[in-house]
């Protein structure tokens, strides 16, 4: 499904002999200066944005003609941030310029899409050591006149999936640990002994020393890699980068492929590639997000936490629960549900989440949701009858029988969940359940 957002730029963005000049469109207001200054790493930079520029041009599985996406561009307080995904949704990526990998000042905040066009790929390409890189996020000095006035109007076509990658990836980076760190050298060594591309077998890095090693199965402390030519675009700033961080959730002998991050840190630039379970598994199907989705309760506390983000590069979950007047479990479920329509992300590195805002309405990653909507019509219809620790749900001449278990996962007899066996996220009876009230959990 595609949604057709309309841009409005000024112009194309371009690399002028004063500076990289990326155009905006929206924000707090139009076309709005989010920063004006030089990158201190101008080739570091250069190489970082190129990277996710290109995860947004690529499709990692079945790859086909490139995508024309532009990434997204957050302005907060002190760093700017782009965002990706690619045309796969497999695969994230982000470039943090953080404090001391800018020299200016950040003079408004917002999100807008950034026009990361084929000429500008090209002058970015060819920065070399000594060249200056100042950044201008929205000038005001190049127009189109007419008698409507003084812009470009550019529609691009967004995937719903875009949302949904969104939606899901924040909920599940959030679950990410650091699991190992390792120097910017024996980082490369790594990367070069991986497989190449075409290669879609899962394998599992392990912390050895000040390496990795690879293994063919989970093992406690593991990270899931898969799909591993999907890493390849951390190469460009691999030269540049001090280390190579890894984050992913808790594994376990005999665990599914599950999602992992890897980073670059220059200490003045982040890199870092959120990958996808496995690479046919992009980022918008993973279920993740479905319970903030479901949660009719913390609708009203997103409502309040919402209204009290301020463009923080980092959120303290303790001072919005006091600003708010709610607990803090009560503040992560709201970023959780904020975090469905793009109102936040979670940087793994700093274990916090970010505020930004995409261009979608709030409803939309709802809306697209075909379990959601399903779970929602069942019960609309009554098809719920919690009974102890069990549930049955009627969906026309079928009947399933819905489980809770302590760990606050959910079986259900039915061929979806039989299927994927849960690494998608709920089916839509478990959801139905979960609205309605869910049943005494399952001591066994």
């Amino acid at each position: 499904m595609t949604a057709v957002q309309t841009y409005r730029y000024l112009g194309p963005s371009t690399l002028r002999p004063d500076g990289l000049a990326l155009q905006t469109s929206g924000g707090p207001v139009a076309n709005p200066r989010f920063f004006s200054g030089f990158l201190t790493m101008p080739r570091a930079a250069a190489a970082g944005l190129l990277a996710v520029a290109e995860v947004a041009r690529s499709r990692y599985y079945r790859p086909a003609d490139p995508a024309s996406l532009d990434p997204v561009v957050t302005g907060s307080r002190d760093r700017l941030r782009f965002e990706s995904f690619s045309g796969c949704c497999g695969v994230y990526a982000r470039l943090d310029a953080l404090p001391a990998g800018i020299d200016g000042e950040i003079v408004a905040h917002g999100t807008t899409n950034v026009d990361v066009n084929p000429p500008l790929r090209a002058a970015l390409a060819r920065v070399g050591g000594l060249d200056p890189l100042h950044l201008s996020v929205g000038p005001d000095d190049l127009t189109v006149s007419t008698l409507d006035g003084s812009v470009m109007e550019k529609k691009v076509p967004l995937p719903g999936r875009w949302l949904r990658g969104f939606a899901e990836v924040h909920v599940l980076a959030a679950a990410f640990e650091p699991r190992a760190e390792i120097p910017a050298t024996e980082a490369a060594a790594f990367l070069r002994r991986l497989p190449g591309a075409g290669d879609r077998s899962v394998l599992w890095a392990v912390p050895a020393g000040r390496s990795l090693r690879l293994t063919g199965r989970p093992v406690p402390g593991a990270v899931c890699l898969a799909g591993a030519d999907r890493l390849a675009t951390l190469r460009g700033l691999l030269r540049h980068a001090k280390t190579l961080r890894v984050y992913g959730p808790t594994v376990a002998a005999g665990s599914p492929p599950l999602p992992s991050g890897w980073e670059l840190d220059t200490g003045e630039l982040r890199l870092s590639l959120t990958l996808s379970p496995e690479p046919y598994r992009g980022f918008s199907g993973e279920g993740a997000s479905l319970a903030a989705l479901a949660g009719d309760d913390v609708v009203d506390d997103a409502e309040l936490v919402g209204a009290l983000l301020s463009w923080d590069p980092t959120i303290d979950v303790d001072t919005l629960a006091e600003g708010a007047g709610i607990g803090t479990d009560r503040v992560r479920a709201a970023l959780a549900q904020l975090g469905t329509a793009g109102r936040v992300g979670f940087d793994v590195s700093q274990a916090a989440y970010f505020h930004r805002v995409l261009p979608y309405d709030a409803g939309r990653a709802e809306r697209d949701n075909p379990r959601l909507l399903g779970a929602r019509a069942l019960v609309e219809a009554g098809a719920v009858q919690v009974d102890g620790a069990t549930a049955t749900v009627r969906n026309g001449a079928d009947v399933y029988r819905v489980r809770s278990h302590p760990d606050g996962r959910y079986t259900c007899s039915c061929p979806w969940w039989a299927r994927h066996r849960g690494q998608r996220g709920p089916c839509k009876h478990a959801l139905a359940v979960s609205m309605v009230g869910a049943p005494a959990q399952d001591p066994a």
